[in-house]
């Protein structure tokens, strides 16, 4: 690729001309250019409010996201009552982007919601006539094995033998054993659907603010979360303001950002 150094940290939004396409499949990227080039983590928005089919719409997008072994290990809080998203923003540290916003989503992590998946794709599995008597197989030995992995997996009993390994060996830090390696590697899954809710809003004509800055016990009590719960992300919705600030964006160069083996 090659690139200078101002073309690779400073990338324009994509609202304006792009490039025709000459086939379906460059259409196709110059679609996803300009829905990931346009969107902004907006901290001011305007506060109408987004029907409700839009929001569904979003949300059904970002149940399609992936995840590790197909487990969905989370669930997304929609806080959608008035006084409940008063609260939330509230508790996300009274930032803008949350008081300003139309919607907030929380997206709620955990190993339960995993099992919970197990069960019911493991009814799935057994009712369907799409799968193959090697797929059902397959399918059903798979949901054994991580069934018995979600059971034993968050046990604190790991927790002396994942400090061990991990203060030996730093890189085995994200190891799915013990609570909070369990609850790293839910996390990480949520964040798959909370980008796919970034892009999806861009691409329905909306905005987004990803937050990472909130209280988490305040913000899990509003919830009723259980323990074991892990908020990994909280995401606003709404429409920027005319006057919203869009300072070009930075990003680092390719070259620095990238190794190629």
């Amino acid at each position: 690729m090659n690139m200078n150094a101002n073309s690779a940290c400073v990338i324009s939004d994509f609202r304006t001309s792009v490039e025709s396409a000459a086939t379906p499949s460059h259409e196709r990227w110059r679609t996803f250019q300009s829905v990931n080039r346009d969107r902004r983590a907006i901290r001011d928005f305007d506060g109408s409010p987004i029907p409700e089919e839009d929001i569904e719409a979003l949300i059904g997008e970002a149940l399609l996201a992936p995840s590790s072994g197909n487990s969905q290990p989370y669930v997304i809080h929609w806080l959608r009552d008035p006084a409940m998203k008063a609260a939330g923003a509230g508790a996300c540290r009274n930032q803008r982007a949350a008081h300003s916003a139309s919607a907030l989503l929380v997206f709620v992590a955990g190993s339960r919601f995993a099992l919970e998946t197990v069960s019911r794709f493991h009814a799935y599995v057994e009712s369907t006539r799409e799968l193959s008597d090697k797929s059902r197989d397959y399918h059903l030995s798979e949901l054994k094995t991580r069934k018995r992995f979600l059971r034993i997996a968050p046990s604190f009993l790991w927790s002396p033998l994942h400090f061990l390994l991990t203060t030996a060996f730093p890189s085995l830090a994200l190891v799915p054993v013990g609570p909070s390696g369990v609850r790293h590697w839910v996390a990480r899954s949520a964040i798959f659907a909370a980008q796919t809710i970034l892009l999806a809003a861009s691409a329905r004509g909306l905005d987004s603010c990803p937050m990472e800055g909130f209280d988490a016990r305040k913000l899990g009590r509003i919830l009723g979360l259980k323990r074991g719960d892990v908020i990994a992300l909280v995401v606003a919705l709404g429409r920027r303001r005319p006057d919203a600030l869009i300072e070009p964006r930075w990003r680092r160069p390719f070259k620095s950002a990238v190794r190629i083996h």
